[in-house]
């Protein structure tokens, strides 16, 4: 049987949410009108750059490699998600938005969790 902790499998879990959310926006179709819609400026150039964010700091945190720092720009993107995407349903109810917003909140509780649990050194045993 395989040891894991409880922190290994949140990092593996929280690292493949991100490297998932991250490959998507690369080779998926429609994202890209997606982010066109949103009305930021050189939406394809953002949504490339949160991608990169979402693979690179989703390798870190499942490699055990600058945790703590990693899950920063994660909240960041997580955060601003739920701001762009999730409040502007409230018309259409609170608890409707709060199931399309279920999985980034409990994302973001997730990337808490690892953010508290690390103290900042390049790695753990």
């Amino acid at each position: 049987m395989v040891k894991i902790s409880t922190t290994q499998l949140v990092r593996y879990l929280v690292g493949f949410i991100f490297i998932v959310s991250g490959l998507m926006k690369v080779v998926g179709s429609g994202l890209g009108a997606y982010f066109t819609n949103l009305g930021f400026p050189s939406p394809i150039t953002f949504m490339y750059i949160v991608a990169a964010t979402e693979i690179v700091f989703g390798l870190l945190i499942i490699l055990n490699r600058y945790v703590k720092l990693s899950t920063i720009p994660l909240m960041v993107i997580i955060i601003g998600a739920i701001v762009i995407t999730k409040l502007p349903m409230l018309h259409e109810g609170l608890i409707n938005t709060l199931f399309h917003a279920r999985l980034d909140i409990v994302t973001l509780g997730l990337l808490f969790l690892l953010y508290q649990q690390y103290d900042g050194k390049l790695f753990r045993p």
